[in-house]
């Protein structure tokens, strides 16, 4: 098994003005490890790789390299142009890394032989672990069940990040013992640990990341009706922060806990001001509940400062 376990985070990426900002993502990124999750994931969805250009995220990755261990950082590779998908993947293994996070190239909808063929060639290509990207939603590319088995023998393909919303390819895959299965929807996590996944990566465990954390280690451990509590309480979180596009419910959480800014890139837009209302009493029950200083709050009303 690969060493793809545990809470992982796909961090967002900071702005300020247009520019990536590096002190926040520091800030943030050791926010995140004082936290103990498994990992870091750069340049995902969640990260807007897609308004990155490729030289922003290779100084992306640079940065979080300084602070975090190789062996605990992924960054996702994506892109519909193999030829140039591939010379930039030489440029990421030119780093020390953990492994790369691939999607199906996106708006191609190539036939199950090429999507066979393309994570083949990126496995090949590779020196390091690839964990296959399977979100339909947002690449357009299904995997049927065979062929999904057939890319995870690979044997650089070692995970898997789940968001497929297809049951019985989870089910297979878990079943193989060919791949990890890292779970992907963050609202099917406690299901998903407790049908034998190693892990997740999930956008929301960048607020209240230790009980994301707690509750990896309370099903690893068996202590399921602890397990069932924790997720309980963190569903109207993980809801919260995907009733509007992600990264934008992230970011303004981070926000009103002084962490990040919750800039954005067009043509991605802020949260609305009835999301961050929401997540401003979520962060407040939960500072309350827990008698912490762990989630402060902008003194800042939240609808003034997100327009």
């Amino acid at each position: 098994m690969s060493s793809f376990q545990g809470i992982w985070v796909p961090v967002v990426t900071p702005f300020q003005d247009g520019a990536i900002d590096f002190i926040s993502l520091r800030r943030l990124v050791g926010h995140l490890l004082d936290k103990h999750v498994a990992g870091i994931m750069v340049c995902t969805t969640t990260g807007e790789a897609a308004a990155l250009s490729r030289d922003e995220q290779l100084a992306v990755l640079d940065a979080v390299l300084q602070q975090v261990p190789a062996g605990r950082v992924v960054i996702g590779l994506s892109g519909n142009n193999q030829r140039e998908l591939l010379q930039f993947q030489q440029h990421i293994l030119e780093r020390p890394i953990a492994g790369l996070l691939v999607p199906a190239p996106s708006y191609i909808r190539p036939s199950q032989a090429g999507l066979a063929a393309f994570f083949r060639t990126v496995a090949d290509a590779s020196r390091v672990p690839v964990i296959l990207y399977d979100i339909p939603y947002r690449t357009g590319a299904t995997f049927e069940q065979a062929t999904l088995l057939s890319i995870v023998a690979h044997e650089r393909i070692v995970a898997i990040k789940d968001c497929g919303g297809n049951l019985a390819n989870t089910l297979a895959l878990l079943a193989s013992g060919e791949v990890d299965v890292l779970c992907g929807e963050d609202i099917q996590l406690f299901n998903a640990l407790c049908l034998g996944a190693t892990g997740a990566i999930a956008a929301s465990a960048h607020v209240h990341t230790e009980q994301f954390v707690a509750l990896y280690q309370q099903v690893r451990d068996n202590r399921l009706a602890e397990a069932r509590a924790t997720f309980f309480a963190l569903l109207p979180l993980i809801n919260t922060m995907f009733m509007e596009p992600n990264p934008a419910p992230v970011k303004a959480a981070l926000a009103l806990q002084g962490l990040i800014g919750s800039e954005l890139r067009a043509p991605m837009q802020a949260a609305s001001e009835a999301c961050v209302a929401r997540l401003q009493t979520l962060l407040k029950n939960a500072r309350q509940a827990c008698g912490e200083r762990a989630f402060p709050l902008a003194k800042m009303p939240a609808p003034e400062r997100f327009r």
